[in-house]
Formats: C-alpha cells, sequence, structure tokens
C-alpha cells in the first residue's frame, strides 16, 4: 500500500466504496487523513463499516466542511449531468479528485521525479501496460503496475528511486488527477469513446492529451488523426502503418526503431509470438519498447523479453488447439473497433458474437465478412446482428453454450486448413454476463471440457 501521508490532518470525503475505493480510504487513513465515506449501495457502505471506514451519509453533510472529496472514477463528474456528490462538491468550491491524484501529490511530496510511467488510449492500453511491465520486470527491474488494469494505484508499493510504477490510465481517472506529471506518458491511440460521460469528442481528446502533455517524455501514436496531433508535440511516436523519424514503428511483422539521421534498425519481429498477433499488437509493442529504451533496457533484453510475453486474458486469448481448430477467446472486444483487430489477425473464421449492442453495431466489419466462414449469434443483438451480417451464413444460437458447440462443431468438419473458432462479441456482456471477463471464462470453460470431458 502507499500511504497517503500528504493528506495527515485533513477531512476527506470518499464517495464510491467499490474495490479501488475501499482501498483509497485505507491509504488515506493510514496516512492520517480523516475520512468520511459513502456509497449509493447499502452493500458496499456495510462492507467498508466492517472493514473499520467511517460511513457518513454525505448527502446530509456541509461540503465546506471537507478539503476534497475523492470520487470513484466510474461516478459522472460532468456528463450527461454530475453526481449528486460532485454537484455539492463543486457548489462548496472543495476540489474534486481521484486515487490516481492522490499518487500523483504523494509521489511529488515523498519521492519528486521517480520513474512512473503513465498509459492511455481508447484501445490497447491494457496490453501496452502489461508488456511493458513484463520487460521491465524481465530486464531485473523492481515494477509495481496497476490503475485502471486491475490493482488499484493506492494498493501498490510506494514510489522510490528504485521502482518503476507502470499505471494505465483511463480517461475518467485522467479527468480526475490533475497533478498527473508521469515520467513517461504513453497515448497509444483515440477513437470515439466514452462520449456519454465526456460530453464531445473533442473533450474527450483534451483529456487524453493532458496525460502526454504533462510528462516529462511523451510518446504517442501517429495511426488516428486526433493522436497524430497530439503526437505532433510528442518526444517520440509510435505507429503500426508507417514509418516515423524518430521513436518505434511495426512494418513487416517486425519492430524498427528510428533516430533522426540514423537508418532504422530492427529491434525483433513478432511474426510467431501468438500472445502479439496482430497490426494493432504492433502499436501496442512498439509503445512498451519506446518507453523500455527511455527506461535504459538494452535493446537485445528487450527483444528476449518480447518472445516470453504471456499476453492477456481475453484479449485473442489462445485458449487451445482441438485437432486442427484454434479457439481464441476474445471477450474484450465489447465493440466492432475491438472485434476490427481479431477479423484482421484470423483468417477461415467461425465467429461467435453477440450482446449488449452498441451504436452502430457491426456494420463498419463489412469489409471483413469474407474472412467468415459462418457467424454464431447470441444475446440481445442477434436480430440486428443477423440482418448487418447480410448474406454472410449465420446461426441463431442464443447463449454460449450452444455457439461454442455449433462452431466447434462446424469447425471440425469444414475443410479449412487451420478454422478458428472466435469469440469477439463486438458488444457488451451486460444481457448473459456480469463483464467481459465472465463471459471469457465461461468459453474457455466449455473450450476445456471438449478437450477433456
Amino acid at each position: 500500500m502507499t500511504p497517503v501521508t500528504c493528506m495527515k490532518g485533513r477531512n476527506i470525503a470518499l464517495f464510491g466504496l467499490g474495490g479501488s475505493g475501499l482501498v483509497t480510504a485505507h491509504a488515506l487513513m493510514a496516512g492520517g487523513a480523516r475520512v468520511s465515506a459513502w456509497d449509493d449501495g447499502e452493500a458496499a457502505r456495510v462492507k467498508a463499516m466492517a472493514e473499520g471506514i467511517a460511513v457518513v451519509d454525505l448527502c446530509q453533510m456541509d461540503f465546506a466542511a471537507f478539503d476534497y472529496l475523492v470520487l470513484s472514477p466510474g461516478v459522472p463528474l460532468t456528463h450527461p449531468a454530475p453526481h449528486w456528490a460532485a454537484a455539492k462538491a463543486q457548489a462548496a468550491g472543495v476540489a474534486i479528485i481521484g486515487d490516481i491524484e492522490l499518487f500523483c501529490l504523494e509521489r511529488n511530496a515523498i519521492a519528486p521525479g521517480t520513474p512512473f510511467v503513465a498509459i492511455t488510449g481508447t484501445n490497447g492500453k491494457s496490453t501496452t501496460t502489461a508488456l511493458l511491465a513484463h520487460v521491465l520486470r524481465t530486464a531485473g527491474r523492481d515494477v509495481a503496475m496497476g490503475g485502471n488494469i486491475g490493482v488499484a494505484i493506492l494498493a501498490l508499493a510506494p514510489p522510490s528511486p528504485s521502482r518503476i510504477h507502470v499505471i494505465e490510465c483511463s480517461s475518467f481517472q485522467i479527468d480526475l488527477a490533475p497533478s498527473l506529471n508521469a515520467s513517461i506518458g504513453i497515448l497509444t491511440n483515440i477513437t470515439p469513446d466514452h462520449l456519454d460521460r465526456h460530453g464531445s469528442m473533442s473533450n474527450y481528446c483534451a483529456i487524453k492529451q493532458r496525460l502526454v502533455s504533462k510528462a516529462a517524455f511523451a510518446i504517442a501514436g501517429i495511426d488516428d488523426e486526433p493522436s497524430r496531433a497530439i503526437a505532433a508535440q510528442a518526444d517520440a511516436a509510435i505507429s503500426a502503418q508507417a514509418p516515423v523519424a524518430n521513436g518505434v514503428y511495426f512494418e513487416n511483422g517486425s519492430l524498427r526503431l528510428a533516430k533522426p539521421g540514423i537508418r532504422a534498425t530492427q529491434i525483433a519481429s513478432l511474426a510467431h509470438i501468438g500472445s502479439l498477433r496482430g497490426t494493432h499488437n504492433g502499436q501496442n509493442a512498439a509503445a512498451a519498447v519506446a518507453a523500455a529504451l527511455q527506461l535504459g533496457v538494452p535493446l537485445p533484453d528487450i527483444a528476449a523479453a518480447l518472445q516470453t510475453f504471456p499476453g492477456l486474458p481475453h484479449r485473442m486469448e489462445e485458449v487451445a488447439r482441438l485437432g486442427k481448430t484454434l479457439f481464441i477467446n476474445d471477450s474484450k472486444a465489447t465493440n466492432a473497433d475491438s472485434a476490427e483487430k481479431a477479423l484482421l489477425a484470423f483468417d477461415d473464421i467461425f465467429w461467435i458474437l453477440g450482446g449488449k449492442a452498441k451504436d452502430g453495431g457491426i456494420a463498419s466489419l463489412r469489409p471483413l465478412f469474407p474472412k467468415l466462414r459462418r457467424a454464431y449469434l447470441i444475446g440481445a443483438a442477434s436480430a440486428e446482428f443477423a440482418r448487418q451480417l447480410g448474406t454472410v451464413a449465420h446461426e441463431f444460437c442464443g447463449t454460449l453454450e450452444a455457439a461454442t458447440q455449433s462452431a466447434a462443431r462446424d469447425a471440425a468438419a469444414s475443410a479449412c486448413a487451420t478454422p478458428v473458432v472466435l469469440l469477439s462479441p463486438a458488444c457488451a456482456s451486460y444481457d448473459q454476463f456480469a463483464n467481459f471477463e465472465a463471459r471469457g471464462d465461461r468459453f474457455r470453460d466449455l473450450v476445456r471440457a471438449m478437450i477433456q470431458p
């Protein structure tokens, strides 16, 4: 844990008692702050009280008594309307911050300038974060990895000169972190997302830009127009679509290092690394490599570490092979843009898709439909997706269980040399599963049951 000693003696209102909220409350208390916490859910309040956290109905409190409101990133700050706790703090002139901001304030107080890599982007930030941490650990560095990737930042060990914090940051977290000043800031890409929470694309881009513009060393992608504009002011560029003048890019299956006035050199081939399939992972790897180089990891060590990267669950995860059939769990693909990456990476696809549809559905994926051998529809989006599939052979399966069985049967019976049963739903999971992790876990269990009945 990182005790937030810079808040010692302060009165802190804390709203949101999920996993990161509980960690934040304990870190504040360990640092000597006086915490008054609340959550709209009774179960969360009961759990917090059982852990010794002071639970106070903030709706009844005068916010002028507080120095800060620490807000969970999942709670609306501005759009579609401020949550009541945020509105009360704003009316009282109380600063609203999050756990990333508390870490930054503590770092600035006890260990300013210590290694801190902050990573954001609409897509790819989790893989980039995990890959960079893997490269650094393989090179013998002390690494603390967390943030939006799963471990709350304040649950990690405190900043120190010998420890590198590698932190994934969502736009919600950045919005609550005005002091965010990483030693290395990475922006992978920007595509429209969370506009209901940020109000407009321009607001969303400005929040992402803040992370890299305030970093001591900025790395940004150039493969989309919003990021390209930000990368013009960055220290190094990354790309999976074109060479860069200064940075790391992915070309013909390999990563290359470019420096001004020097011919680009090959770093490593990704051609046979299953955990880094696809052009999009070329961009993710380029970002991780650029940061590792800035942190002083030698090129040979980086190249070796790439070969052993295990990948992340639910992101084009190779679950198993059954006969000639490859089973891929890409449950994290909750929109068409994410599903596109998997469709680009494979051929002869038996595609399991559906769930709670997002705007636009799968219409943008039509150019990739020739890669499909058959589609298997599940969940609430089935009828809509069937219309968008048009003449592509498809089957209404309803459930993931039925879809997996049908896809495995058809793949095994096909004439394809290496058929791929691909769960890449292009949908949220909430109609049938608690989250994409539960969906992916169920798919993995179903596949493994086929192999070991």
